[in-house]
């Protein structure tokens, strides 16, 4: 009815009306599901006791899937998953806008690989939670902070695998319209391959695991570097081709094709050093010869004041050695 919906919720022993806003539904329901419901036990003279929920979410594999698949049917009929609709993802971008947990192992499966690929590159992170009541608002959330961002080329969603239940929250309505309606190309790794969620066919681009996402992200610097010496190489031969089979004739011809490929060559070599200079200056050594330190406690990396109390001792690492402070 309008934006509230109303249903019954049965066990073997009662049944117990529900009712509240269509915006809080993971998609759409269907007699059958085993759902887990978050609300409010109402008493009322004409109605009698009922129960206005704030979430509700498919539990167990069966009802997950059913559910899954109703939403699926209903995204799809709108168009959502259609191919017409994918963007090109930015190849390399400059700025990638991340969302995982932060503490999580395809978090620092993503960072690793990426930086070892390509250094030319700024990540913007927004830590969410990814699984639980809490992740779906999160995600959402956070797809529409980094959509405001005028730097931000493309955003990755990320998480390692999980079970159906854990993975719930990539296959709700909410994610999936976020993911289909955002601005910013997107990309999605769950590392799980068995089932495909909704989130990953609504994005742009789908990766099979994080580590997958950043080789899909950005070219690997040492083929670069290859492909440019071969290309040195191809048009060094063409030239000594030239030199062996032409007459005195072509001698001009010659000059100007060298001036040419050593104006290439020291172009490219200027994006070499450009690119050199610049991941110099993003490598940790450089960020701390510019005025910054690291501070650790207990071997960890201490990113808030919240984690340190008055008498720590902590290590300060410096550009030039480390130091010991205690905590005022």
């Amino acid at each position: 009815k309008g934006k509230w919906v109303y249903f019954d919720l049965k066990d073997d022993q009662a049944s117990v009306k529900f009712f509240g806003s269509v915006y809080g539904l993971p998609g759409p329901l269907e007699d059958g599901l085993v759902v887990q419901v978050l609300g409010t036990p109402k008493l009322s003279p004409l109605y009698g006791f009922s129960v206005g929920f704030r979430s509700i979410r498919p539990v167990g594999e069966g009802s997950l899937k059913r559910a899954a698949d109703l939403l699926h049917r209903k995204l799809e009929r709108e168009g959502l998953f259609a191919l017409e609709r994918k963007r090109v993802v930015p190849f390399p971008p400059r700025v990638v806008g991340l969302v995982t947990s932060g503490q999580s192992a395809a978090y620092h499966d993503f960072i690793k690989v990426l930086g070892a690929r390509w250094q030319d590159v700024t990540i913007i992170h927004v830590d969410v939670g990814v699984q639980g009541e809490r992740a779906t608002g999160e995600v959402v959330h956070a797809l529409e902070l980094l959509n405001q961002r005028i730097d931000v080329e493309v955003v990755v969603m990320i998480r390692g695998g999980g079970s159906a239940d854990d993975l719930a929250v990539f296959s709700t309505e909410q994610v999936t319209r976020a993911f289909a309606g955002s601005r910013l190309p997107t990309v999605v790794a769950i590392g799980h391959e068995v089932d495909i969620s909704l989130a990953e066919l609504a994005a742009d681009m789908r990766a099979s695991t994080p580590s997958n996402a950043a080789e899909l992200l950005v070219p690997e610097l040492s083929v670069v570097l290859g492909e440019l010496q071969a290309m040195r190489t191809h048009s060094t031969a063409v030239l000594s081709g030239l030199v062996r089979h032409e007459t005195d004739g072509l001698a001009e011809l010659r000059l100007l094709v060298n001036r040419y490929l050593r104006a290439k060559l020291e172009d490219a070599m200027n994006d070499l050093q450009s690119m050199s200079e610049r991941a110099y200056i993003l490598s940790p050594s450089a960020v701390l010869k510019r005025g910054y330190a690291l501070v650790r406690s207990s071997r960890q990396l201490v990113r808030s004041a919240k984690q340190l109390s008055p008498g720590d001792t902590v290590s300060i690492e410096l550009s030039d050695g480390d130091v010991l402070a205690e905590v005022q």
